[in-house]
């Protein structure tokens, strides 16, 4: 409800960009191609949404990731597609891989979009489409 996104917008902090506001507005979370707890792509319930270095490392501190860097969809084994909220690119929030390993390090672009994630993924058979080649 409206009402749930303005609650999460408060907890968090940022507001949700219009792309994310639809799709909140819609359901709350997803999973593509197969039922949790097997999915690739599982995207968070907004109440599971949070800074990606409390996701992936062991505190809320900057040695751990930017804080403007919030978890979208759950890849598993500690892998996420995260959000970039500080650098919005005409109003939509880039997507990021965040590889569980090397992280902070080694994240890197995947789309501009939710929209354009959310296109690819369906189309991807379930793979991960940015990880080809």
């Amino acid at each position: 409800t409206p009402d749930q996104l303005a609650a999460f917008e408060t907890r968090v902090g940022w507001k949700l960009d219009e792309e994310l506001r639809a799709f909140y507005l819609h359901c709350d979370g997803a999973t593509l191609f197969q039922p949790f707890p097997d999915a690739n792509y599982h995207l968070l319930p907004l109440e599971q949404i949070r800074r990606a270095r409390l996701a992936m490392r062991p505190s809320d501190d900057d040695r751990f990731g930017s804080a403007t860097w919030y978890t979208l969809v759950d890849l598993q084994d500690s892998d996420y597609v995260i959000l970039d909220v500080a650098h919005p690119v005409n109003g939509r929030y880039p997507l990021l891989d965040a590889y569980h390993e090397t992280f902070p390090g080694g994240v890197r672009p995947i789309v501009g979009s939710f929209s354009d994630f959310l296109e690819k993924a369906l189309t991807s058979a379930d793979t991960f489409f940015w990880l080809k080649g």
